[in-house]
């Protein structure tokens, strides 16, 4: 299968390692997943290409995207580094290839490692590139280096505490897909009383509202799950329509509040 567009919502494996990496790949393939993402950075990608090869689903039929770390940034460690990643999904190619993280304070310039990852598009190592964590400005320097159309996503943090606003609608103003990571704020949805009461009128979670109002603002969200019944609690989630007074309720709940925040992080926006 050619992948022309990013699968709706995709399985992510952010801390999940070994049996637990495995497993919930295996299981999430099982009820139906069909996008599975990964880093480089989650030491992980050995353990999800097993539980890809355990699935039993067919690897053509897997949207399957990993993430290169901010220290494999020079072209010939970049490209080896993808190598390698590959060794460890087993597999010959990614759908998706993303920079994890802009190079801290600009050490490497973004033509060299946008070029080499360029460069490994065209050598077959992934379908699709893209970017993660970057912000308005660089994600216009990007769209200089590449050209129009050639960017497939821009994975940033969202949730209902963190719209994003400005980055999501940048880069849905230049055609860039938002990934949406973490959209359950590492559970922290379940203890708001604006998403369960939302919830109630849709017999559903606090956390499937959250994935619905991510997915309602055009995003993919990639939230994270170990058991069978909450990955298919998750897929369900892209079922609930919300209203426009919900989605603005939900929207009121942003107070800023970023989780992924390194000190090697960009300048937010």
């Amino acid at each position: 299968m050619s992948f022309s567009k990013l699968p709706d919502i995709g399985m992510g494996t952010f801390r999940l390692k070994g049996n637990d990496a495995r497993d919930a790949v295996k299981s999430a393939l099982s009820v139906g997943y069909r996008h599975i993402d990964t880093a480089q950075m989650y030491d992980n990608e050995a353990d999800v290409g097993e539980g890809i090869s355990a699935s039993g689903v067919p690897r053509d039929d897997i949207f399957l995207t990993t993430k290169i770390w901010h220290d494999q940034l020079h072209a010939n460690d970049l490209i080896r580094s993808l190598r390698d990643s590959l060794a460890r999904l087993k597999t010959d190619y990614v759908d998706l290839a993303l920079i994890h993280w802009p190079s801290p304070n600009n050490d490497v310039p973004m033509e060299e490692y946008l070029g080499a990852l360029r460069d490994a598009q065209k050598e077959g190592l992934a379908k699709h590139i893209g970017i993660s964590n970057f912000t308005c400005a660089q994600m216009d320097q990007a769209i200089e280096i590449l050209g129009e159309n050639t960017i497939f996503t821009n994975q940033v943090e969202v949730h209902p505490f963190l719209t994003n606003r400005k980055v999501v609608e940048h880069a849905q103003k230049l055609g860039i897909t938002v990934t949406g990571y973490m959209p359950l704020a590492v559970g922290k949805v379940m203890e708001d009383e604006t998403l369960q009461r939302i919830g109630q009128g849709h017999n559903a979670t606090p956390a499937q509202i959250a994935i619905a109002w991510v997915a309602a603002r055009g995003l993919v969200p990639i939230p994270s799950s170990t058991r069978a019944a909450h990955q298919t609690a998750n897929l369900d989630a892209l079922k609930i329509t919300l209203s426009d007074d919900e989605v603005r309720a939900i929207d009121h709940l942003d107070r800023c509040e970023r989780i992924a925040n390194p000190g090697f992080a960009p300048d937010w926006d």
